[in-house]
């Protein structure tokens, strides 16, 4: 992958990964995903990036240990200073070669500038019918994204009837 809006990265799965099902650990594929989409969305937009949200992470399959695990990741969409980042996750038996999808899932990114302050990206422009179907996609995400957004506000602006500060929730964890 040597286009700007891409990125492959691959590592071997190690004992130390394992849950107790010597499986490798879900916590430790997020934090390896959350790399790649950052080191992705950072090239992309010339800027540190930080994590705003994560979707749709699907688990299709378990990933073992002494398995290579290659991290297929691409810019889909980008906003005034947000980037998305779809990655695929190829899991490859070392002695048998055999390769298996085993997860994907999307990142929204925001660029940053040296004092945490959001910056303009890029547009992105797809260039083929793969980048353009996955653009499709991000928008429809996009989409659903807020009007899960509105909806969560709706509801607890009903079960909060004394005021509602939906920006205080990024915090509480309410």
């Amino acid at each position: 992958m040597s286009d700007s809006h891409q990125l492959s990265m691959t590592v071997l799965m190690t004992p130390d990964m394992a849950n107790f099902s010597g499986n490798v650990h879900g916590g430790m594929l997020l934090k390896l995903l959350d790399q790649v989409a950052y080191a992705c969305a950072s090239r992309y937009a010339g800027h540190y990036v930080v994590t705003k949200s994560v979707d749709q992470v699907i688990f299709k399959a378990p990933i073992y240990v002494g398995e290579l695990v290659e991290f297929l990741a691409s810019v889909n969409h980008t906003g005034k200073s947000s980037v998305e980042v779809g990655v695929r996750v190829i899991s490859e038996d070392i002695h048998t070669k055999q390769r298996r999808h085993t997860n994907s899932c999307y990142f929204t990114m925001v660029a940053i500038d040296e004092k945490g302050t959001p910056v303009k990206v890029p547009p992105f422009v797809p260039k083929n019918a793969l980048d353009k179907r996955r653009h499709q996609a991000a928008l429809i995400r996009k989409e659903l994204r807020e009007e899960f957004k509105r909806k969560y506000d709706e509801l607890h602006q009903q079960s909060h009837p004394e005021g509602y500060d939906s920006s205080e929730e990024q915090y509480n964890g309410a």
